[in-house]
């Protein structure tokens, strides 16, 4: 009796053990974003990781790195192409060192309204998802940051007062560089973790983000005016590498691209109503809105048409920038015509 109890006790110990060999994690996906712990963009990435885990039963979830605790854009990537790490979200400096052409989508005054950044995603969902599977990654979903407002310490009325401002720009942007280069300014480059104490020390006086980061980086303190009309529609991305994709089972890639679509749209909806808040906050909290009159429209979307050729052969050709201009004309006369 003794020995087979002692068989049964041995036998349980090697069926708990085989079944959780059988469903345990698997596949884990290194994960890394410049976005701190607690954003919308994490939250949202948590609710991703909890779903496919749930569907998978539990063979595969991400492992987050958030608050760039990987290093920068650009050093994110690095480490994803020697497969340190698996996938990140970013913004369009990263993607631009990934798929250049979508940097298109980043500049100036090209996007107006949500609704416009959504078409353009539809529209060149096939042709933006070929561009990075052929850089070695796969698109999990494309995500709309939000639109980027210009902040400053004194007020900027028409473009020509932007000449006058000590501008950040984002260190290896040149998207930036170049929409501050078509106004007439020289930007001071500097990595993102260093604005807050140079517009401390007055190196820089003015920078651009979305309403919702000058808030959570609390970036807004720094100054006292924003120009009530976008810069840009910041795009980005959440992306995974290719090469630790195609080594998924055929199940959990659907898992992933499927709920990748669901997320990212979520995200995309609830940064929407987080930027609209931080504009709202931003009135509150003192920021005064400089508006842009008809002439400095004008003046702006034609200096976002000249910046977007002055990139043409450096991220994109022009039959790309023809195909993205005519389809956002073709949907502003379509809405018009509504």
């Amino acid at each position: 009796m003794k020995r087979i109890s002692i068989f049964i006790l041995i036998a349980l110990i090697l069926s708990t053990f085989l079944f959780t060999a059988c469903f345990s994690q698997q596949y884990t996906i290194k994960f890394a974003s410049i976005s701190p712990e607690g954003t919308t963009w994490m939250n949202v990435m948590h609710e991703y990781d909890n779903t496919i885990r749930k569907e998978s039963g539990g063979r595969f979830g991400f492992k987050m790195y958030p608050g760039m605790v990987q290093g920068d854009e650009k050093t994110v990537v690095r480490k994803i192409s020697v497969g340190q790490l698996h996938a990140a979200g970013f913004t369009g400096v990263g993607l631009g060192e990934i798929a250049p052409k979508i940097r298109l989508f980043d500049a100036p005054f090209l996007i107006l309204t949500s609704d416009e950044a959504d078409n353009l995603y539809e529209k060149f969902d096939g042709e933006i998802r070929g561009a990075f599977e052929a850089n070695g990654y796969e698109l999990l979903g494309l995500v709309e940051i939000g639109f980027v407002y210009v902040f400053s310490k004194t007020p900027i009325v028409q473009p020509s007062d932007i000449k006058q401002q000590k501008m950040w720009v984002w260190e290896g942007d040149p998207v930036a560089e170049t929409a501050f280069a078509a106004i007439g300014l020289k930007p001071i480059p500097l990595s993102v973790d260093n604005v807050y104490t140079s517009l401390q020390t007055g190196l820089i006086n003015a920078f651009y983000t979305t309403p919702y980061a000058g808030v959570s980086l609390q970036w807004y303190t720094q100054a006292k005016y924003i120009v009530d009309f976008p810069l840009t529609c910041s795009t980005g991305a959440v992306v995974i590498s290719k090469k630790f994709f195609d080594n998924l089972p055929a199940d959990l890639k659907e898992i992933l691209l499927r709920n990748g679509k669901i997320y990212m749209k979520k995200l995309s909806e609830l940064g929407r109503k987080d930027n609209q808040n931080s504009l709202v906050e931003l009135k509150k909290r003192g920021i005064i809105f400089t508006k842009a009159d008809e002439k400095a429209t004008k003046e702006y979307i034609e200096t976002g048409t000249h910046a977007r050729r002055m990139l043409l052969g450096r991220l994109y050709d022009q039959g790309f920038l023809n195909r993205v201009e005519k389809e956002v004309d073709d949907y502003r006369k379509s809405r018009k015509s509504k």
